[in-house]
C-alpha cells in the first residue's frame, strides 16, 4: 500500500501496474468498501495500470471528521483528487457510492481526466429507511439484507459470502451509517449535462440495489455516455462476473480513452 497526506489526513491505495501503456485507471469503492473490491481488476494491470483508493475511514485510510451527506462526500473527493494527482489518473471507475463520488468531483473539480466508468450507481442514490435503523440497532441485519440474492450478488459462492460479510463487519456501524446518509443525500440530476468526458455505465442484469434503469436514465442525461449490461451478476459484478466485467472495461478503454 502507498499513502498520500492532504487536508491533514492520510489516504491509503494500492497501484497495481504490470507495464500497461494504457490509460491509468483510478477505481473507488462503494458504502462500505475497500481498495479490495477491484482486486479482480488487478489482472488488467498489463494492459492499464489501475490504482485503488481506500476512502477516509475505510480499509488503511485516516478518518475524517466530517457530518454525513456533502461534507462527507466532498471530504471523499478530496481523497480521490489527491490520488488522482499523485498518480496521473486518466479515468475515474467508481461503484456504487463511489460512482456518486466520481460524478461529483467531474463536476466540482478541475480534474484533467479523459474517461469515467460508473458501475452501479446512479445520479440519485436513495438508501431504504429500514437501513437506517437497521445500522445503528442490528448491524447483523444490515449484513443480511445486503447479501440476499440480486443484492451485493446474484448468486455468489460461499466463500465469496463470507469474505464480503467480514469486509462489511470490519468497516463497522459508524462508517457505514456516515455511508447510506451521504449516499442518500446525493443527487445531481439535472447537473450531468456537464460532464464532457466519455462514460461507460456498467450495471449487473440483476442489480436490485442500483438496478439497469438507473444506468439507462445516466446515458440518457450525459452527454456521452455507452450502457453495458453483465449478466448473471448483481451490484458487485466487478467480484461476481470479473471476465465479463473486465472485457467491458477494457473495450471501452481501448475504443474510447487513450492514455
Amino acid at each position: 500500500m502507498q499513502s498520500i497526506t492532504h487536508n491533514g489526513r492520510e489516504t491509503a491505495y494500492r497501484t497495481f501496474d504490470r507495464g500497461g501503456e494504457g490509460p491509468t485507471v483510478l477505481a473507488v469503492h462503494g458504502s462500505g468498501g475497500t481498495h479490495r473490491v477491484w482486486s479482480a481488476q488487478a489482472k488488467l494491470a498489463d494492459r492499464f495500470p489501475l490504482i485503488a483508493v481506500d476512502l477516509s475511514g475505510h480499509g488503511d485510510s485516516d478518518d475524517v471528521s466530517a457530518e454525513p451527506g456533502y461534507e462527507a462526500l466532498s471530504a471523499y473527493v478530496d481523497d480521490v483528487v489527491a490520488v488522482a494527482e499523485a498518480a496521473d489518473a486518466d479515468v475515474l471507475l467508481g461503484n456504487s457510492l463511489g460512482g456518486a463520488v466520481v460524478l461529483t468531483a467531474l463536476l466540482e473539480r478541475d480534474l484533467d481526466v479523459s474517461g469515467a466508468v460508473l458501475a452501479g450507481t446512479g445520479a440519485r442514490l436513495p438508501v431504504l429507511d429500514d437501513l437506517f435503523q437497521w445500522v445503528a440497532t442490528d448491524f447483523d441485519r444490515v449484513v443480511e439484507f445486503f447479501h440476499k440474492p440480486d443484492h451485493l450478488f446474484h448468486d455468489a459462492d460461499e466463500g465469496t459470502l463470507g469474505v464480503s460479510e467480514s469486509a462489511l463487519r470490519n468497516t463497522g456501524q459508524a462508517v457505514l451509517e456516515r455511508d447510506f446518509r451521504t449516499a442518500h443525500a446525493f443527487d445531481v440530476r439535472g447537473q450531468l449535462s456537464a460532464i464532457d468526458v466519455p462514460a461507460l455505465a456498467l450495471v449487473g442484469e440483476y442489480d436490485r440495489l442500483t438496478p439497469p434503469h438507473y444506468h439507462e436514465e445516466l446515458c440518457a442525461a450525459l452527454p456521452d455516455c455507452e450502457l453495458s449490461v453483465i449478466d448473471d451478476a448483481a451490484h458487485l459484478a466487478m467480484l461476481e462476473r470479473p471476465g465479463a466485467f473486465n472485457d467491458a472495461l477494457t473495450d471501452f478503454l481501448d475504443r474510447r480513452v487513450s492514455a
